[in-house]
């Protein structure tokens, strides 16, 4: 599998719990995709239209800044891209780290936490924003993770 990171956005710990056990498992490195400023508790209440994630999951081309660009992509060969699911796609912070590196050659695997929807088409959806990369369908990883089920299922990827 070559050399591999595991990058993730977590907004409320739940997606950070599970890169970390991944991390272990997969024998990769961690980093942690952060905004620039840091999501409130009501800037994700869904519920309100008004909400900072509202707003940003109904503009399709809002990209939240990153708080720095030091992920170490040039080094790997594959990437475990994390995050959480929010209105059945990725958070527009996915989009903005993607676009802000060279993927080119490599293999990202997505992995994702959910109070209730599937990954859905996030892969397709995901596919241009890293021209050049091969973006895969991983799993949700929802729930308590076992690093030995982790490792199993990472060392049984086709990479």
């Amino acid at each position: 599998m070559g050399k591999k990171l595991v990058a993730y956005f977590s907004a409320s710990g739940t997606t950070a719990a599970a890169a970390k056990t991944l991390a272990e498992a997969a024998g990769a490195g961690l980093y942690e995709i952060r905004p620039q400023t840091p999501y409130t508790t009501a800037d994700l209440n869904w519920n309100d239209k008004r909400s900072r994630s509202s707003v940003e999951m109904n503009d399709k081309s809002f990209r939240p800044p990153l708080a720095d660009r030091d992920a170490p992509v040039e080094d790997c060969d594959t990437l475990f891209l994390g995050f959480p699911i929010w209105w059945y796609t990725a958070p527009t912070i996915i989009n903005t780290f993607l676009e802000s590196y060279d993927f080119t050659g490599k293999t990202i695997i997505l992995f994702a936490t959910s109070g209730g929807s599937g990954l859905g088409k996030t892969a397709s959806e995901l596919k241009a924003r890293a021209p050049g990369a091969v973006i895969r369908e991983g799993k949700l990883l929802n729930g308590r993770q076992s690093k030995e089920g982790l490792a199993a299922w990472a060392g049984g990827l086709s990479i």
